[in-house]
């Protein structure tokens, strides 16, 4: 991975030089703190599992890669843990400010920890009131579902609450299993790509292809050239009809 600023670039398919910009699909992934916010994202941009994350600053993760055959560029905003005080939330500024950046919103909790998933409902407040009416879409994963032993949050308890959001529910473990994460996130690139139409390519990509349109057509004679043959056979015409009556 290549650190740029605050941006991760993760590349997968390197575009050519002249090629059109991609589409780009953007993602905020909101939770509260340990639940595995990270580890997801890196899980499903590179395949790869790190147990062990440095306090998370909010990088934004980068990636080209193929959703529904169009090359598209994906930029996943990973965000601070939210923290519970008093039954209210403590919302860091970053996190609200990713939540009106996205297309999409990822809200993650853990299934060994109660009150991340105590924090979900009041999570998806905050995104429908930041949201309004261009609400973006969102889906709810419930991550570490490998760890039985410390299980807080049973599987029907994470499908109700998605069911009352109105939103899709996956439940995963970045550790263990790629493939569960990787459809999550894979399935709403695919949503927000429908919904999204295809960028319009560039004025000089439209005008280089109107220019060799053109040189397609064939060129009309010059009127002046037909109008002097025209005269050169009349003028022809008469010499012979004169030469004939002499």
């Amino acid at each position: 991975m290549r650190l740029i600023q605050n941006m991760t670039t993760i590349v997968e398919y390197p575009a050519p030089e002249c090629s059109l910009p991609n589409r780009v699909i953007k993602m905020a992934v909101i939770g509260g703190s340990g639940v595995g916010k990270t580890a997801l994202v890196v899980r499903f941009l590179t395949r790869r599992f790190i147990g062990d994350y440095e306090r998370n600053a909010g990088n934004l993760y980068s990636r080209e890669v193929q959703v529904e055959g169009e090359q598209v560029t994906i930029q996943v905003q990973d965000t601070p843990g939210v923290e519970m005080t008093d039954n209210s939330i403590n919302l860091p500024d970053h996190v609200t400010c990713s939540i009106q950046w996205a297309d999409a919103v990822v809200l993650v909790y853990s299934t060994t920890d109660r009150r991340s998933f105590d924090l979900i409902e009041q999570l998806h407040q905050q995104v429908v009131c930041t949201g309004g009416a261009a609400m973006p879409p969102v889906i709810l994963l419930a991550n570490k579902a490998d760890l039985l032993h410390l299980r807080r949050v049973d599987s029907q308890q994470g499908s109700l609450l998605a069911s009352t959001l109105g939103c899709s529910f996956y439940e995963v473990s970045a550790s263990e299993d790629y493939s569960q994460v990787h459809k999550a996130f894979h399935r709403l690139c695919c949503q927000l790509a429908k919904q999204q139409p295809a960028a319009p390519p560039p004025p000089a990509a439209a005008n280089a292809t109107e220019k060799r349109r053109s040189l397609l057509i064939p060129r009309p004679k010059s009127p002046n050239m037909q109008d002097l043959k025209r005269r050169f056979k009349q003028a022809l015409s008469a010499k012979v009809r004169t030469v004939t009556s002499v």
